[in-house]
């Protein structure tokens, strides 16, 4: 990916987050995301499928996107975990609260009033070297 194409994917406010299922094929879901020292965090439902294929495979890639997850750019192969400590949680959670501000917080404010804050799960996303 080159530096300008990196450079896009960090400025939009969705990447397409694609995670590996068992039989080989990429399940392709638009997030919001946040770069990181060179890494992407993320957040989902502690139960999405998303969290599930990462258990089992942390092959994965990226791609910017449209809100409704039409990919715009090029795809960058990454391996990706979901974070089980409280101190790499909250830098996600930090990270993201940067980038999206209010609505992010609007987010949480719904989240914890619904109970799923506590069942939020944080993801790493670290590019490949190629």
């Amino acid at each position: 990916m080159s530096p300008e194409e990196l450079e896009a994917l960090e400025d939009g406010n969705y990447i397409s987050f694609a995670t590996r299922r068992k039989s080989g094929e990429f399940v392709a879901t638009p997030v919001w995301f946040a770069p990181h020292r060179g890494v992407y965090y993320v957040f989902s439902a502690g139960d999405a499928g998303k969290v599930k294929r990462l258990r089992n495979f942390a092959e994965s890639r990226i791609a910017a996107c449209t809100v409704r997850g039409t990919v715009t750019g090029p795809w960058l192969d990454t391996r990706a975990r979901v974070l089980d400590e409280p101190a790499d949680c909250a830098l996600a959670l930090r990270a993201l609260r940067r980038k999206y501000g209010w609505q992010m917080a609007i987010g949480d404010v719904f989240a914890h009033f619904t109970g799923r804050m506590p069942r939020r799960a944080y993801i790493r996303i670290e590019p490949v070297a190629n």
